[in-house]
């Protein structure tokens, strides 16, 4: 009987590499148009979710103001824009909020909350930017057509717990996936390791 190898010799690495699984073209289409599916329902508008807390009222506006499709569209790569022109009553938040949209079929692909000025936009690390980066890259392997762009709503609530509660009630409504707290419904096959 011949002794197994303690140690793998044809490797010259000491970890053993993954495996790359790429989704292939149909899987693709197909994940996309679950999506698309999902969100055109919502025009026919679904009974709307109620808090748990009662949030503060704003004289102006409302979640269900905030239609995502219907904003002005931009270049994905957001966080080098310009500042924002607007001058606002309020600028305490210094926030607002945006869009990641594949405007091809068109799917909301993420929502967030970023800043106003250009030198606090998605400073340091975020996963979104490797995951736009991994679904541009997919489509162009697979030869599919693909316009992700960014659009914002720049209403600023006057409180900051306000954005971030419209930010969750959006992502909610959306199911956006490359928002982790949608990753039960569609699966993470963007995420950030993948190369």
């Amino acid at each position: 009987m011949k002794q197994l190898d303690l140690f793998d010799t044809q490797s010259s690495s000491l970890t053993p590499k993954k495996e790359n699984l790429i989704m292939d073209r149909e899987a693709l289409i197909k994940w996309k148009q679950r999506i698309f599916k999902y969100q055109e329902s919502l025009k026919n508008h679904q009974p709307q979710q109620q808090s748990l807390f009662e949030m503060p009222k704003t004289s102006w506006h409302t979640v269900e103001d905030i239609k995502p499709f219907e904003l002005p569209i931009h270049n994905c790569l957001f966080w080098r824009m310009p500042e924002s022109k607007h001058q606002f009553a309020d600028e305490s938040n210094k926030g607002y909020l945006y869009f990641i949209i594949d405007n091809t079929l068109p799917i909301l692909l993420y929502c967030g909350e970023t800043k106003l000025t250009v030198n606090k936009r998605w400073s340091g690390v975020h996963n979104c930017k490797d995951y736009i980066r991994n679904y541009l890259q997919l489509h162009r392997i697979h030869k599919l057509d693909v316009g992700v762009v960014s659009a914002f709503w720049e209403h600023i609530p006057p409180d900051k717990k306000v954005l971030l509660e419209w930010e969750r009630q959006l992502i909610i409504k959306y199911r956006s996936p490359f928002n982790k707290e949608s990753w039960k419904y569609w699966g993470q096959p963007f995420q950030k390791e993948w190369k």
